[in-house]
């Protein structure tokens, strides 16, 4: 009986200690996306240093800085989440893509034309993602919201879809590459911080990213033609180290995931209203976000959707299923292509 009795005490002085080890708070230490943009200085900042300790009642605290004031460029955010020198990164999708085709099934450049139908897809595509996140980064992935419409910004005369032959457009992921070699261009990968530069000295003719981003980079002070085809959305994650995640209690983890849902539902709110206000300050339009632009709004014309249309799925579509396999474009079809009434074959 004296030996139960025992055991059963240290048994007790055991869960005792996990139980105040499970209350105990952690430190979550976070990269963000670009200082200079909306996502960051309205959301990913403020949640991690400032709303998640007053949510948690202290027992979750954050400490994030955006990857421009780490001097970083984007595409090594989730190696530097492996390996633990960050505990959580917001990333663009699209610049881990060269990893796994995978990565960009919910943003198929110029497949989705609508936020709604992208918070669709995104919602469809997120289990599916969850696995090579877990298996490529050691990383949970806890939440994919979106950038605003990504679209053309050039340097010189563009007046439809056809301009765009022959000139060298930046883009970030490889399905915006397929689109631009779609359209008779040629890709050419810069990272967000230093396409001014490139444009400046003709490395890059035109670039694309989102609407606010242009706006908020002052890319109108090197760029002239502000081209509104619709190529992409920018969808973005939030993940985090999975062994960070197993180390949190099952309370923590419950209101985080709770309180990154609300982040999420903030963002998709805020993004669908910026395509009209950045696209009106760029090219000098009302404006009571900052200085007006001075760009020419070039918008498509019907049979510039058309031919948009015929390269996502001639192209694009095509493409991303040869890179991505049989069984990946099975599964994507069985999902997003529901929603979007599309198919991805390989040719």
């Amino acid at each position: 009986m004296k030996k139960i009795a025992i055991a059963a005490a240290t048994a007790l002085a055991v869960t005792a200690g996990l139980a105040q080890a499970d209350d105990r708070p952690v430190t979550v230490k976070a990269v963000g996306t670009w200082g200079s943009l909306t996502n960051y200085q309205k959301h990913e900042g403020p949640f991690w240093n400032d709303h998640i300790a007053e949510a948690s009642d202290g027992m979750i605290l954050g400490d994030i800085k955006p990857q421009t004031d780490l001097g970083l460029k984007g595409f090594e955010i989730m190696r530097l989440v492996k390996a633990g020198v960050f505990d959580f990164a917001f990333g663009v999708s699209g610049y881990v893509s060269s990893e796994d085709p995978i990565f960009e099934g919910a943003d198929l450049s110029s497949v989705i034309q609508d936020i709604d139908t992208a918070r669709k897809v995104s919602d469809a595509w997120f289990p599916i993602l969850e696995e090579p996140f877990e298996r490529i980064y050691n990383a949970k992935l806890l939440m994919l919201y979106p950038f605003p419409s990504q679209t053309l910004w050039c340097n010189g005369e563009v007046n439809g879809i056809a301009d765009l032959k022959d000139k060298k457009i930046r883009v970030y992921s490889t399905t915006l590459g397929d689109f631009v070699e779609g359209v008779g261009g040629t890709s050419v990968t810069i990272p967000f911080a230093e396409v001014i530069p490139a444009l400046e000295k003709g490395v890059a003719d035109c670039g694309i990213t989102g609407t606010m981003s242009a706006y908020k980079a002052k890319w109108y002070q090197v760029a002239t033609h502000a081209y509104t085809l619709r190529v992409g959305w920018g969808i973005s994650f939030g993940a985090m180290n999975l062994d960070k995640w197993n180390s949190m209690s099952a309370d923590q983890q419950a209101l985080l995931q709770k309180e990154l849902a609300d982040l999420t539902d903030r963002m998709w709110a805020e993004t669908a209203t910026e395509d009209e206000i950045a696209i009106s300050c760029i090219t000098g339009g009302d404006c009571d976000v900052g200085e007006k632009g001075g760009m020419t709004l070039v918008e498509p014309t019907e049979a510039d959707l058309k031919a948009r249309d015929t390269v996502a799925n001639d192209v694009v579509l095509a493409r991303w299923a040869e890179r991505c396999g049989e069984e990946c474009a099975a599964t994507w079809n069985e999902s997003v292509g529901k929603i979007l009434g599309l198919t991805a074959t390989a040719k």
